[in-house]
């Protein structure tokens, strides 16, 4: 890859504030590394330690574990993404009894602060990240109406994953769903277990050697080409957040030297920020920009959820608009 070098500017903030932002930023390092040793790897999975490490993934659920060990040779997984599917077909493979009853183990959204002790601690911390604590007296009363009507109407809870949701994301599900059918939310609340399931497994195992990697594509759709020279910046938005590179593209709209970002300890689940300078890059090639660009500067926001997948983020774009999706 090609970065781009990066200039000097005066500053006037006083060394001790440096001092101190460095000194931050390498503790928060320290944990995140820290955090990653205490992590089992894939390959450290057995027989011995997979219930106690994997028991709570699937809300009150120990016996998922308890079936994998039963039906797979923990020593066999290649990947968190094969063990999470292993996980899922035990889930999906039950009884519906078995599946009602995992339904049920799931705590209401918003439960009273008294009850919150009673949820587990993974629970808790989502719940807390969904800003559900911060619902306005309206915001409430809406909610325990539909939820109510919900659970009288499914006889389980509304379960949502709300790790990565915001108030208005939650209050949104749980008008449009609270209208399905009795068996269209039964699969869709199953589905929403496996999604939580599948976040609290990415906090328990180590995933520093998965293999997943970013990768992008710049079309000139104005003038039919591959977009050469484009620059591009990417941030990480998730901490450890900040700029993970600059780069121009090829002159096949690629970046220059491959993926940017490859491997378990650059490829991390998270929110990130490609910015695309696109009117710079038209200024070069003589396309008619207005006075005032209409498309300066393009920042588009993504997310990385699975460490294993190859995620193709490309462009497609002119000085008047512009498209994107997740390639592959």
């Amino acid at each position: 890859m090609v970065y781009l070098p990066s200039f000097k500017r005066s500053c006037s903030i006083p060394l001790v504030f440096l001092l101190l932002a460095s000194l931050c930023s390498t503790t928060q390092a320290a944990k995140d590394n820290c955090s990653a040793m205490n992590k089992p790897k894939i390959n450290d999975l057995s027989s011995d330690n997979i219930v106690d490490l994997l028991g709570g993934i699937y809300e009150h659920s120990p016996w998922v574990a308890q079936e994998l060990v039963k039906a797979y040779d923990p020593t066999s997984f290649n990947s968190v993404s094969e063990l999470a599917a292993a996980m899922k077909s035990i889930v999906d493979g039950a009884s519906r009894e078995q599946k009602m009853d995992l339904l049920l183990k799931h705590p209401d959204l918003c439960q009273k602060v008294e009850q919150r002790k009673e949820l587990t601690a993974d629970s808790q911390t989502e719940q807390s990240k969904a800003g559900l604590s911060d619902l306005t007296a309206e915001e409430l009363e809406l909610f325990n109406k539909l939820n109510d009507e919900y659970k009288a109407k499914f006889g389980f809870p509304f379960i949502l994953a709300v790790r990565n949701a915001s108030k208005y994301t939650v209050l949104s599900a749980l008008a449009g769903r609270v209208k399905h059918t009795a068996e269209k939310e039964f699969v869709d609340a199953l589905a929403q277990v496996h999604k939580i399931a599948w976040m609290r497994l990415l906090d328990k195992i180590d995933y520093s050697d998965a293999q997943g990697f970013l990768t992008c594509h710049v079309l000139d759709t104005a003038n039919g080409i591959p977009a050469e020279k484009m620059r591009i910046t990417l941030h990480r938005l998730s901490e450890p957040a900040g700029l993970v590179g600059e780069f121009l593209t090829n002159d096949d709209g690629r970046l220059e030297g491959g993926p940017a970002l490859k491997g378990g300890d650059q490829f991390i689940v998270g929110e990130y920020e490609w910015t695309f300078y696109v009117a710079d890059y038209f200024a070069s090639k003589g396309t008619f920009v207005s006075g005032t660009p209409f498309l300066n500067t393009i920042p588009l926001r993504f997310g990385i959820d699975n460490p294993d997948d190859h995620y193709h983020v490309p462009l497609l774009v002119s000085p008047w608009g512009f498209s994107t999706y997740r390639g592959s």
